[in-house]
């Protein structure tokens, strides 16, 4: 089963409590958890473990692995508060789904362009396109559309698709329906405002980079 991915259930919850179930040096795994491992291109949450910084957080299978500083003195068994950074946690939700957005927006309107990679921190998020031309072009259309479905305050629908393997995916009424297992705002109203913005990254490489405005 892994590790409980309570950030699934409530992307909102900012602070709970957890047990400690295997501690090996400096990492630390726990029964059930609110921060987020990297993956799929989403940045780790920034978040404490007792009275412990997390250095990293790792996928491992169904579990996530936490490193702790060296000086820790987590046991196994151990009652602990965790919690995250969660201005940080909140503006990657918002990034993250605004990128989700301008994704479906490609390959709705584009005829399903080669996604080549995909990142998402609090600052901004990115998208990678083999591309024949400048994709700034594609703009005017994807932040019309994109404003159309933030100002339209819709429903983010996000559950399992296969519970046993832990994959997940979200979904708007009459938009669209995605793979995706990361963290994710509740409705698209929350994103308020976004900026587009285009990076040629060479050899026929496009990038659209997505600020929020505020």
């Amino acid at each position: 089963m892994g590790v409980k991915k309570l950030f699934w259930e409530d992307p909102y919850l900012s602070k709970t409590t957890a047990i400690v179930t295997e501690v090996d040096g400096r990492n630390v795994t726990l029964n059930e958890t609110i921060i987020y491992a990297f993956s799929g291109g989403q940045q780790s949450d920034s978040g404490r473990i007792g009275h412990y910084e997390v250095i990293e957080a790792k996928k491992d299978g169904l579990d996530i692995i936490y490193t702790l500083p060296e000086n820790h003195d987590l046991q196994k068994g151990q009652e602990v508060v965790i919690e995250i950074d969660w201005e940080k946690r909140y503006r990657i939700m918002k990034l993250h789904f605004a990128a989700e957005i301008i994704l479906e927006l490609m390959y709705q309107n584009y005829h399903n362009p080669e996604k080549i990679g995909a990142n998402i921190t609090s600052d901004k998020a990115r998208i990678d396109f083999y591309w024949d031309g400048k994709i700034s072009e594609t703009f005017p259309l994807l932040e019309t559309k994109a404003k159309e479905l933030i100002e339209a305050d819709l429903e983010i629908f996000s559950e399992f698709d296969d519970p046993e393997n832990q994959r997940r995916y979200w979904e708007i009424k009459d938009f669209g329906k995605v793979p995706c297992g990361g963290t994710h705002i509740k409705r698209t109203g929350e994103i308020k405002g976004i900026k587009l913005k285009r990076n040629n990254i060479g050899g026929g490489k496009e990038r659209i980079e997505i600020y929020l405005m505020i």
